[in-house]
């Protein structure tokens, strides 16, 4: 098997942790934790590289008895973790009533601070923003406040935030939805309903033993990880009706949910001959345990951004 590469491994590291270890105080060891690692393909230096990045950036705490080093997760880092996991697990569920606006994020990022301006783009992406026009960027739930937090944080000044409906006679393309490829949404849904139907097929079955299951729920939540950042959760008034988020999130939640027991036989059995008394206390959760979980922070920074990104993300 093929392990993710060096950079996407504290990623890993985080949705093991935030998928197994909720809200766990104590520390596992650094051994367990190397193991668990390895079952997704990662050598045993490169699995401590990702362990020892982690603590250095702070987003596990470490301790040791003897000669043995352990770690554990901060409550700053479960409640990132739980926010991002709430993002995903609620995306999709087409529950909200769209009022028919937009919010208008406009700005102007001077040349020398085009480090500034990437930065802005990446977190208005965060919030389900789309960009319109250069400068010009949209999104169809009221993330006013969100917005303005963002270009106060970073220091724009020459910025103005709107909420407003658009005229019905407005040229095609200056259409708000144009700010997303939909062509290509769509497409990504589908692929990803080609790629897990048959997974979802044999969960259903039955025939998904454990550490195929720890492994698999693991990369099927990566995969749906890059679905809030692509697509901002756009009402359903908006699109046809025959579009496929609503049966690819199905898929996804089907199989996330149901193989929580089996792939948590697995991470107690990796667990175990380190440390049998804390593989005991290991639990799944559902996706409705964790969106009605702690309250996610308002908006991570970048650093945050990257501890549970989606593996194939830079």
């Amino acid at each position: 098997m093929t392990g993710p590469a060096p950079q996407h491994s504290q990623r890993l590291l985080g949705t093991l942790l935030g998928d197994y270890w909720f809200w766990r105080r104590e520390h596992l060891p650094s051994a367990a934790l190397v193991d668990l690692l390895r079952e997704f393909g990662l050598t045993e230096p490169a699995a401590r590289a990702a362990i020892q990045r982690a603590a250095a950036r702070h987003l596990v705490t470490t301790s040791k008895s003897g000669r043995r080093t352990a770690y554990g997760v901060p409550d700053r880092t479960h409640r990132l973790i739980i926010g991002h996991l709430r993002r995903l697990l609620e995306f999709g569920a087409e529950d909200r009533e769209w009022d028919g606006r937009w919010t208008f994020a406009m700005f102007s990022v001077p040349e020398p601070q085009r480090e500034d301006r990437r930065t802005l783009r990446g977190r208005l992406r965060w919030l389900g923003f789309g960009p319109l026009y250069d400068g010009v960027w949209v999104s169809p739930w009221d993330r006013t406040a969100d917005a303005l937090q963002v270009l106060g944080a970073l220091g724009v000044d020459t910025a103005t935030v709107a909420r407003a409906e658009v005229s019905a006679d407005v040229p095609a393309a200056g259409n708000p939805l144009r700010a997303w490829d939909l062509d290509e949404l769509r497409q990504s849904y589908v692929d990803f309903l080609d790629r897990w139907s048959g997974l979802r097929k044999r969960v259903a079955a039955g025939e998904v033993g454990p550490a195929e299951a720890l492994v698999v729920r693991t990369r099927v939540m990566t995969e749906w990880r890059a679905f809030p950042d692509a697509d901002p959760d756009l009402p359903g008034e908006l699109l046809p009706a025959d579009w496929p988020r609503a049966t690819a999130r199905r898929c996804f939640l089907d199989i996330y949910d149901t193989l929580g027991p089996v792939a948590e036989q697995r991470f107690r059995q990796i667990v175990a001959p380190h440390a049998p008394e804390l593989a005991e206390l290991a639990a799944h959760r559902t996706g409705g345990d964790i969106t009605r979980g702690a309250e996610p922070e308002a908006f991570p920074a970048d650093d945050d951004l990257a501890w549970t990104g989606p593996l194939g993300e830079p």
